[in-house]
């Protein structure tokens, strides 16, 4: 998670355990207005034999059926899934077991995937075969829900996604609102994979993960100078404690700023 950072920096940020693994969270958001009902990156699932789960260290916890119905949202009620990427541990749960075959979980949501990711899943090369399962997308696609795109495509009126790479060929960021200029209420970025916690704010911060290093390190830059210059709310995928933080910049660097009230 850390790449070429000194332990001795990241360890004060995310201290590990004695196998140098750090605990992260799997953390879908849900966005509502009118009558859409957005799930912004699914999370891992439940289709893991104990081995595989061990493995990866995959932790028991609120399943996203649960997570849904505690915000009084049945997943037939959801009208659009949106996948910045399709690595196995943000599309697991989009499907799920029905009658002992796997189903989309979401029967009424257009998905949305990059292409190139989408064609990754089905062929991921000997390089990135284990961060792919074909398995995550193939029912999508037979139930006919699955919409690829390319570049940046506009899901909803102000729900945006765009395509940037580095981390992944077609990793992507989500962006809500972006074009508000209405100071109290900015709009917000779903950071994805591009920034995985509120600790890996700073560009040079790069997983060890990502597949494009420079490409990587362009993009980051480029962003998180866009969400700090237009004060956006961001959303942390795999960041343990923080759901919400915003990006400002610190002189050179860029600082983390809590946001009142956010879980």
């Amino acid at each position: 998670m850390w790449g070429v950072v000194p332990k001795n920096l990241w360890a004060s940020l995310t201290p590990p355990w004695p196998d140098n693994t750090i605990r992260m969270a799997l953390r879908p958001f849900l966005a509502e207005r009118g009558v859409h009902k957005v799930v912004i990156e699914v999370g891992v699932g439940q289709r893991w034999d104990e081995k595989l789960a061990r493995i990866y260290g995959l932790e028991p916890t609120t399943t996203l059926e649960q997570s849904l119905r505690a915000c009084g949202v049945e997943p037939r009620e959801i009208t659009h899934v949106i996948a910045t990427h399709c690595h196995w541990d943000h599309i697991g749960a989009a499907v799920t077991l029905r009658d002992g075959a796997p189903a989309p979980l979401f029967a009424n949501a257009r998905h949305f995937a990059p292409k190139i990711e989408v064609a990754m899943a089905h062929k991921p090369g000997h390089a990135r075969k284990g961060s792919y399962r074909v398995e995550d997308i193939e029912p999508i696609e037979r139930a006919g829900l699955l919409t690829s795109f390319e570049g940046e495509v506009e899901v909803l009126p102000g729900l945006f996604v765009h395509q940037l790479g580095g981390h992944s060929d077609g990793v992507s960021v989500v962006v809500l609102d972006g074009d508000s200029t209405d100071p109290a209420a900015p709009g917000a970025i779903f950071w994805s994979d591009v920034v995985p916690t509120t600790h890996h704010i700073q560009p040079p911060y790069i997983m060890a993960y990502d597949i494009d290093v420079v490409r990587s390190f362009e993009q980051r830059s480029a962003w998180l100078e866009r969400a700090a210059q237009r004060r956006w709310t961001g959303l942390f995928y795999h960041d343990e404690t923080r759901a919400f933080g915003r990006i400002e910049r610190d002189g050179k660097r860029y600082k983390l700023v809590e946001i009142e009230g956010a879980a």
